[in-house]
Order: C-alpha cells, then sequence, then structure tokens
C-alpha cells in the first residue's frame, strides 16, 4: 500500500498565487476600512505581495520571506511603535477570513481551525510587538503551521 502524503496547509489552499489573490483583496477593502484604513494608509504597493509571502512561509511553504525579508524578526520590526488595538487585531482577523470566503478559499473545518489558529497568535503578537518597549529578537526563527499543530518561535 502507497503511503501518503498530507499536503501542507500551504498546498491545501492553492500555493502562493491563491494567497495573493487574498493578500490584494484583502488590502483592497482594508483601504476602505473606517477602523484598519489609516493603520495601512501608507503602505507599499508591494504590501499584499511580502504578506502573502510571509503566510506561504508559516503555512508550509518555500522560504522566501526569509531569504528576502529578514524573516519573522523582520516582520516583527514592521510592527514596533504602532501602537496596534484589540479592536483593529479583531478587525484584521475578521476581514481576512471574509475576504477568504469571498474568494472561496478551502473553507473545510480542519484547514480553517488551523488558520484561524495562526492568525489568532500572529495577530495577538503583533499587538504585543506593537507596544511601546517591545523589541526585536533577532534569533526569532519564523512560525511554522501544520494540521492541528503550531510550531511557532514560542510553542516549546
Amino acid at each position: 500500500m502507497p503511503e501518503q502524503t498530507v499536503p501542507t496547509l500551504y498546498q491545501w489552499l492553492g500555493g502562493i498565487e491563491a494567497l495573493e489573490r487574498l493578500t490584494v483583496r484583502f488590502y483592497q477593502h482594508v483601504k476602505n476600512d473606517e477602523l484598519l484604513g489609516p493603520v495601512f494608509a501608507h503602505m507599499s504597493d508591494e504590501h499584499p505581495a511580502h504578506v502573502a509571502a510571509f503566510l506561504a512561509e508559516v503555512l508550509g511553504g518555500p522560504a522566501e520571506y526569509s531569504a528576502r525579508h529578514g524573516g519573522h524578526p523582520n516582520m516583527i520590526r514592521h510592527h514596533l511603535n504602532r501602537h496596534l488595538s484589540q479592536e483593529q487585531r479583531r478587525r484584521w482577523v475578521g476581514l481576512l477570513l471574509t475576504t477568504a470566503d469571498e474568494l472561496a478559499m478551502p473553507d473545510d473545518p480542519e484547514f480553517r481551525s488551523a488558520l484561524v489558529a495562526y492568525l489568532e497568535w500572529g495577530s495577538r503578537l503583533a499587538v504585543i510587538n506593537s507596544q511601546p518597549g517591545a523589541q526585536v529578537d533577532e534569533d526569532a526563527p519564523m512560525p511554522r503551521w501544520g494540521w492541528g499543530e503550531a510550531k511557532g518561535p514560542y510553542t516549546g
């Protein structure tokens, strides 16, 4: 009997093309959102592609974000002194999931629970790292998320 290979979350959702569609559409919504729009008012045109590459790596895809943009320490650096609120965090997560539904991304319970788990963890970390006094751990590993398992920097 041949061994079955379990796809990564990255493969399951459709790879980098699906993530780029998601982030482009998501940030179009963000620009029009009264709570999130001001936070991202000065984002570069490349921002959606950078976020797609980051999510790709976290969800089991290629390590392009780390190779080109400095990995998890760089992502944290982007959040320093942004003073993000829990209300903004919740809106960000909710809008991203709404956009995933809009684009008919996989909505099976196993995938969505893994995606929501990462979004909750990552967005809460972003809020923590956006507060005064937060510092970047230059050795922080890139989080890796799988089916029902977290492999983040703080998951022992």
